[in-house]
C-alpha cells in the first residue's frame, strides 16, 4: 500500500486458456517484516464495473494475520473462481485491489527472565572471544542465484568464538556462511544451537515457480556443544 491508497493489480491471460479447466488459481501477495508483534488485516477485492449505488468492487476475501519480528512472509488467496469468472467474461476483467486498512499492534510487557541458555550476540567491533552470533547478510543476487525469486536477501548470522567442545556443522546454512563471509565463517567448535527457517519462492529445475519453507536458513542462538 503506497501513501494510504490500495495496490490495483491487472492481470492478462492469453485467449489459449479460454477454453482450458481452470483446476487451481492462487494470488500471492507479500507482507513486509515487522518490528514488534502485529496483526495485519489485508482485504482482497476485485474490480467491477461501477454500480447504481457507486460500489466499485466486490470482496474475494479479508486476512488477519499475526506477525512476529524477523522476516516477511508470503501469504496465498484462492482466486479459482475469479478467474473462472474472468474467462468466461474477459470484460469483467478490471483487476484486483489489495487494502490493508489498518493494523493492530500487541504491546506486552517483558518479564524478567534468565539469560541461561540464550547464547552471546556480538557485532563486527566486539572483543569477545568465546562463541557468539555475529550478524550477517546474504545476499542471493550477489551470488547470482536469479532463480530465486524471493526473499533476494536475508539475514542469516553466524557462529564463531572459542569453545571446549569441537562440533562439526551439519546445517546448509553453513554453505551459505562460507561464500558470503570465507574470511570470517563459522569454526568447527562454535555452532548454531537454535535454527529457525525462511519463507522462499523461487524456480526449480523445471522452471516451475515453488513455494516452501527452507529449514536451517537462520542462526537464531550460538554455542558449544
Amino acid at each position: 500500500q503506497m501513501e494510504g491508497k490500495p495496490k490495483c493489480c491487472f492481470f492478462k491471460f492469453s485467449s489459449k486458456i479460454q477454453y482450458n479447466k481452470v483446476v487451481k488459481a492462487q494470488l500471492w501477495i507479500y507482507l513486509r517484516q515487522v518490528q514488534k508483534p502485529t496483526t495485519v488485516f489485508v482485504q482482497i477485492l476485485r474490480l467491477i464495473k461501477p454500480m447504481k449505488d457507486g460500489t466499485r468492487y466486490t470482496g474475494i476475501r479479508s486476512l488477519k494475520l499475526d506477525m512476529n519480528p524477523g522476516t516477511g512472509i508470503w501469504q496465498s488467496i484462492d482466486v479459482k473462481t475469479v478467474l473462472q469468472n474472468w474467462l468466461k467474461q474477459p470484460e469483467s476483467n478490471l483487476g484486483i485491489e489489495i487494502k490493508n486498512p489498518f493494523l493492530e499492534v500487541r504491546v506486552t510487557d517483558t518479564p524478567k527472565r534468565s539469560r541461561r541458555d540464550f547464547g552471546l550476540d556480538c557485532d563486527e567491533h566486539s572483543t569477545e572471544s568465546r562463541c557468539c552470533r555475529y550478524p550477517l547478510t546474504v545476499d542471493f543476487e550477489a551470488f547470482g542465484w536469479d532463480w530465486i525469486i524471493a526473499p533476494k536477501r536475508y539475514k542469516a548470522n553466524y557462529c564463531s568464538g572459542e569453545c571446549e567442545f569441537v562440533f562439526l556443522q551439519k546445517y546448509p546454512h553453513t554453505h551459505l556462511v562460507h561464500q558470503a563471509n570465507p574470511r570470517g565463517s563459522a569454526g568447527p567448535c562454535c555452532t548454531p544451537t537454535k535454527m529457525s527457517p525462511i519463507n522462499m519462492l523461487y524456480f526449480n529445475g523445471k522452471e516451475q515457480i515453488i513455494y516452501g519453507k527452507i529449514p536451517a536458513m537462520v542462526v537464531d542462538r550460538c554455542g558449544c556443544s
